[in-house]
């Protein structure tokens, strides 16, 4: 699976949950795709079927394709603990996902752009690997030269949903990856467990 640059309300309406977007149409047209989706009833999913929307759906929501996403998998598998929980503080500790979660894009696409346009610095370098994988403490913040551009700092100035694991002055346009979130913390609803067991099989 390459990545995904179509209608986002499509994807939206295949998983029935707004993974790419506010999921404002999903109140008006829950139905899945397609020219004949009103007629067409969701079927019931067998086990591997489920496994697998499950993966896409992770894949969908952080912007990860297939083999990046087993490499996390297997990081996630070799760390001491439960895999699926290791699976989800791996992917919430990418870069990009950090930028989106501190409020500095609107997007996870958007905070992915600006990582590669070298807007975004981490203790003091630039980075502009969106998979870059932070650890606790990390000092994330908007490279000094790109602080005068409203199209970034007008999303940071926004009202902003707070999360635990992270910590961001809108004043200084810098943050920290304080830790690594818990399982429960984290808003998506991913069912990890079923990831586990389709790479296990």
């Amino acid at each position: 699976m390459a990545r995904y640059n179509g209608p986002k309300t499509k994807i939206s309406r295949i998983f029935g949950e707004p993974i790419l977007g506010n999921g404002k149409w999903l109140g008006k047209n829950s139905n899945p795709p397609g020219q004949h989706g009103e007629k067409r009833k969701r079927k019931t999913l067998g086990e591997y079927a489920l496994q697998l929307r499950e993966k896409q759906k992770a894949k969908y929501t952080y912007g990860v394709l297939e083999k990046q996403f087993r490499k996390t998998y297997e990081e996630a598998n070799r760390r001491k603990g439960v895999t699926g929980d290791n699976l989800i503080k791996l992917l919430e500790s990418r870069l990009d996902n950090t930028v989106f979660r501190m409020g500095i894009a609107p997007s996870r696409p958007a905070a992915r752009q600006l990582v590669s346009h070298k807007h975004i610095e981490v203790n003091g370098e630039v980075v502009n690997i969106p998979s870059y994988l932070l650890k606790a403490g990390d000092v994330i913040t908007i490279k000094e030269n790109s602080k005068g551009r409203t199209s970034i700092t007008s999303v940071v100035t926004a009202k902003n949903p707070k999360f635990s694991w992270v910590d961001f002055n809108e004043t200084t346009f810098t943050g920290t990856f304080i830790t690594y979130p818990e399982r429960e913390s984290v808003p998506e609803n991913i069912n990890m467990q079923l990831i586990v067991e389709l790479y296990n099989k």
